[in-house]
């Protein structure tokens, strides 16, 4: 019988410097009030001068192999999705692989932005169920700050800094009981940072663009749609989901989501207000912090759920 995969611990990272809406009123033309009625952040953390996203992986990768008390030996996949990675190249993952002491396993980053970590838990859990990982190291790590515009303020209010990681291992258990995936390129004006080697800009500001209504619109209808798809795809009910892990973008987004599962807020895990939207570190950001908070026990079941620039747009079905 072929194996699932499964979590077996969970670990994440924040830079110590936050930047509260308060702070950002100094610096640009906006209001606590504004940032907070319209989005639901308060606060978000994000990187020191010389910090790396790197540096931010490693932190997080650690505490979750010392989580699933699997040594780093015991690893033979490094999946980690990020929007910032320290080089053109190499690979982050190459570059934090030595730095975990991990050898001789295939290593690679996802680009998906937001949806980057439900990406890049598909493709772990893939190659766990296929027998060609046994240990799988999962990975969300961003620096968003270093793409922003701060004389923009419909933007620079709302990305911060930070990565989350999960282990995945073999079992004869379902975990990760179904992932799906998608991405419409046609809309990827919307939400995009119009600069790259192609076009040789790498020296260019490369400051983050988005037309923020429109892009809330197609989150919405997006997300609730592919909750739909995912149940459906199960034979589940609404009912049975104990928790709702949203990628942390907007409060209102998230209980846009909410209202379609019929879940109230206590059962939906919000970091938002606290961690503003990290990209592909926000998903599992928000789950260590509810399993070591001891809100989401064993056995229970998850929707993991996000939409990210490019457009693409995902979804995990999770027993914890």
């Amino acid at each position: 019988m072929k194996p699932y995969s499964r979590i077996l611990g969970t670990g994440s990272y924040l830079p110590a410097r936050i930047v509260t809406n308060k702070d950002l009123e100094e610096i640009v033309d906006t209001t606590d009030e504004w940032i907070f009625e319209r989005t639901g952040i308060r606060q978000r953390h994000m990187v020191a001068e010389g910090e790396s996203c790197s540096d931010l992986a490693v932190a997080a990768a650690q505490a979750a192999l010392a989580a699933a008390e699997v040594e780093p030996g015991e690893i033979d996949l490094i999946v980690l999705a990020t929007t910032t990675p320290d080089q053109i190249f190499p690979s982050t993952a190459c570059i934090i692989q030595p730095r975990l002491g991990i050898q001789g396993v295939p290593a690679f980053d996802v680009q998906a932005v937001c949806t980057g970590f439900v990406y890049a838990l598909s493709i772990a859990d893939k190659f766990v169920r296929t027998g060609s990982a046994k240990r799988a190291l999962v990975i969300g790590a961003d620096t968003m700050s270093r793409l922003l515009d701060w004389q923009d303020r419909s933007t620079c209010v709302l990305f911060a800094d930070g990565a989350g990681a999960v282990v995945l291992g073999a079992s004869e258990e379902p975990g990760i009981i179904s992932t799906h995936i998608s991405a419409d390129g046609a809309y990827k004006d919307l939400l995009q940072v119009p600069k790259g080697v192609g076009g040789g800009q790498t020296d260019a500001d490369p400051y983050l663009e988005m037309r923020g209504n429109e892009v809330f619109r197609m989150a919405v209808n997006t997300l609730g749609r592919i909750v739909d798809e995912t149940l459906e795809a199960n034979g589940l009910d609404k009912s049975a989901i104990d928790w709702l892990v949203p990628h942390q973008a907007n409060i209102r987004i998230i209980q846009a989501t909410a209202r379609k599962l019929d879940l109230p807020m206590e059962q939906v895990v919000v970091t938002v207000g606290e961690h503003g939207n990290t990209s592909a570190a926000s998903i599992p950001l928000a789950l260590d912090t509810a399993i070591r908070d001891g809100r989401i026990k064993r056995g229970e079941t998850l929707i993991m759920e996000a939409f990210g620039g490019g457009f693409t747009w995902g979804s995990a079905l999770v027993r914890y």
